[in-house]
């Protein structure tokens, strides 16, 4: 099972919830494609809720162009 980590790259406020770059949170998925991919990001989104108790899917920001995934084991 990949683990991933998932960083934010820049600042977005959306609703007047914040998100601030470097934030991140790390994803273990069954599969070998991006955890933003995997059940269409849940695994991420449900990080970043436990963690931030954001909810980056009802922002927006589910993306490649506000996350940088990066596979660390």
């Amino acid at each position: 099972m990949p683990i991933y980590r998932v960083t934010t790259k820049r600042t977005v406020q959306t609703n007047g919830i914040r998100i601030d770059p470097g934030m991140s949170v790390t994803v273990r998925t069954n599969g070998f494609s991006s955890p933003l991919q995997t059940n269409g990001g849940q695994p991420v989104v449900d990080a970043f809720m436990r963690l931030y108790d954001i909810d980056i899917r009802r922002m927006g920001i589910l993306s490649p162009v506000y996350l940088d995934v990066e596979r660390i084991g």
